[in-house]
């Protein structure tokens, strides 16, 4: 049996690029990196819609990584908040 082989993602983008450019046939791409031309197709179709991303500015990323920071610092505000009263009650 034939073990599974793992592919970068570097590689990924060569061969879905080198699909896209037309410059050989699908057949001809996988025979030259000895994959099945389904797999090339399937990799120039992810590489197709996901290539919008290439353009977008991040901020939606950086946004909602700054929210969960918010939210771990709350929590933790919180949580001091109810050990300063419980030991101020205790001290009194």
């Amino acid at each position: 049996m034939r073990s599974k082989r793992k592919f970068s993602a570097e590689f990924k983008a060569k061969v879905a690029l080198e699909a896209i450019r037309e410059q050989n046939t699908v057949s001809e791409i996988a025979a030259k990196h000895q994959l099945h031309p389904n797999q090339i197709f399937q990799w120039k179709k992810q590489f197709l819609d996901n290539s919008a991303a290439a353009f977008e500015s991040g901020r939606e990323d950086s946004n909602t990584d700054h929210e969960a920071e918010m939210a771990k610092l709350y929590e933790q505000i919180g949580k001091l908040q109810v050990a300063n009263d419980f030991l101020k009650k205790k001290l009194s």
